[in-house]
């Protein structure tokens, strides 16, 4: 419980400069600017086609956005999703400028190209930033007992300095776990006993111990996490997931409509999970589990080249980002049980800063105050200040901390220019889909009015038709060939053929004996991967 709360106390309560955007907004949208933004992408004529696929408990759509033209199912597609974590309120402007853009800037590539776009997954939670009093909240409004007490959320955040913002508070005492850092005493960090390191403080979020059982913040007043309750390592158990996965209504909603979307090649997450800018790593043991653990070693490769490209495409470069995906989250979902190219990022982070002898300060928390002291932002720190609780008498209570959101949200003046990096790479991304082809075409004529035909299927991309996993996968629909010829005139090869891949820039060659004259129609592909078509003469 520690570890989830210290990696809350990061955010902004407050309101940044007046941005010069199109949206001419000077802080991140409200629920209901995103809703009015969302409508207006989607009005007569439009490419964008908006659905509400739920509700949630708190009354709050969750919304889809199709954009592209034609037979749209039967195109390559990328989803781009974002909200997956409520406290991440960048990641909604993210994908929500990323369809503004798609639609008024780059319709061409919805020649080729269809696009899928949840804007938010976590509407209950957005809506705190906005909120009379601020903290990161990650849970919807479904009423849940989160520490099994029999008495829902009666242990939630308590605002014990009335300053607006819900951060930590640190007790002293021998027998803590904390210590603060040496380069800046106003973080805590874990003492290392193996190091001879010793605490003297505890540290809980702002809260009171309403229900007397020695625990702060345990049984909070939001519901269940959307990035902590998908299916894939779900964390049993633990608070903010449910009492199984996939258990809300927004959840399944989105789930189900992922599943009937078979053109879907790729996914990108705006979320904390990153292997953008920090490819994943193979293992081997982890990759040869009965549940595996791993990416695969040819994914993992394909991850490495598109790292690449967002790191070409992105100015900032990365700091720390470590987080490379978290138990039920989606990002890891949509690899392992989805079986498409998933990539994720935070689309943001504080830009590395160094003490006075020019070094790495090494703690992200204390980086991110470093920066933000050399940006003139003086207002993301709540200064330790002495309280009295009431359910520690006679202790030394401090209650302070860095703000909620700001170390997850950049200043909105930053805005414009991240949303158009990030345009700019989701569009390479698109660039890259499958591209199936025909080619080295021949017919030869055989006795007894037969001809040999021969093609080269080829998929002209630097991506293959499926992920590694997906290749395994029973749910990934293989590429499919057709011939037009009946049975009876076809002397060899199959009416219908099903191939596992076709690996990036690779081939695989087709061949038939058929009976009769005229001419011979053969497609080839699957939805995910585009398709090629032939008309050959016999």
């Amino acid at each position: 419980m520690k570890k989830i709360y210290l990696s809350l106390v990061a955010g902004a309560g407050l309101l940044f400069s007046q941005a010069s955007t199109t949206l001419a907004q000077g802080d991140y949208p409200t629920l209901s600017q995103v809703n009015q933004r969302l409508q207006a992408l989607s009005g007569s004529g439009s490419p964008a086609k908006l659905t509400s696929l739920t509700k949630t408990e708190g009354g709050k759509d969750i919304w889809v956005l199709k954009v592209g033209r034609g037979d749209m199912d039967n195109k390559p597609g990328i989803a781009v999703v974002g909200g997956v974590e409520g406290f991440h309120v960048l990641s909604v402007e993210l994908a929500l400028q990323f369809a503004e853009k798609l639609v008024k800037d780059h319709a061409s590539k919805l020649d080729n190209t269809t696009f899928y776009i949840f804007p938010n997954m976590s509407p209950d939670a957005y809506e705190q930033y906005h909120a009379s009093l601020k903290y990161e909240r990650r849970g919807n409004a479904a009423k849940v007992d989160h520490d099994r007490d029999g008495q829902v959320s009666e242990d939630g955040y308590e605002d014990l300095n009335e300053d607006g913002f819900i951060t930590m508070m640190r007790v002293e005492s021998p027998m803590g776990d904390y210590m603060p850092l040496d380069k800046d005493p106003r973080i805590l960090v874990k003492a290392d006993r193996s190091k001879g390191q010793k605490g003297s403080y505890m540290i809980y979020p702002e809260s009171r111990d309403k229900d007397k059982d020695g625990q702060f913040g345990e049984d909070l007043t939001e519901g269940i996490a959307f990035n902590k309750s998908l299916t894939y390592k779900f964390p049993i158990f633990q608070p903010l997931a449910g009492d199984f996965a996939a258990s809300q209504v927004e959840t399944r909603a989105m789930l189900d409509y992922l599943f009937d979307q078979w053109n879907i090649f790729s996914i990108v997450t705006f979320s904390p999970a990153n292997n953008l800018s920090s490819p994943l790593k193979y293992n081997p043991a982890d990759a040869r589990k009965r549940i595996l653990t791993s990416m695969l070693d040819k994914d993992v490769a394909i991850n490495s080249m598109v790292s690449s490209i967002y790191n070409e495409t992105i100015s900032q470069k990365a700091y720390n980002q470590t987080n490379q995906g978290t138990d039920g989250d989606f990002f890891q979902w949509a690899y392992f049980h989805f079986g498409r190219l998933s990539f994720g990022t935070p689309g943001w982070w504080a830009p590395e800063a160094k003490d006075a002898d020019g070094k790495p300060l090494g703690n992200p928390e204390a980086n991110f105050l470093a920066w933000a002291e050399q940006e003139g932002m003086n207002d993301v720190f709540v200064p330790w200040t002495a309280i009295e609780h009431p359910d520690l008498p006679g202790q030394k209570v401090e209650v302070g901390g860095i703000k909620p959101f700001v170390m997850y949200n950049p200043p909105f003046s930053k805005e414009a220019e991240i949303a158009e990096e990030h345009t700019n790479f989701i569009l390479k991304l698109a660039d890259m889909q499958p591209k199936l082809e025909f080619h080295n075409v021949k017919t030869e004529k055989l006795s007894n009015g037969l001809t040999r035909i021969t093609a080269d299927l080829f998929n002209n991309s630097p991506l293959p038709t499926h992920s590694q996993l997906g290749e395994r996968s029973r749910w990934l629909r293989k590429i499919r060939v057709d011939i037009s010829k009946d049975q009876k005139d076809l002397v060899a090869g199959e009416k219908i053929q099903l191939i596992r891949s076709v690996g990036a820039f690779e081939k695989t060659t087709l061949s038939w004996v058929v009976r009769g004259s005229g001419s011979v129609d053969i497609k080839a592909g699957a939805a995910h991967a585009g398709f090629a078509t032939l008309n050959v003469k016999l």
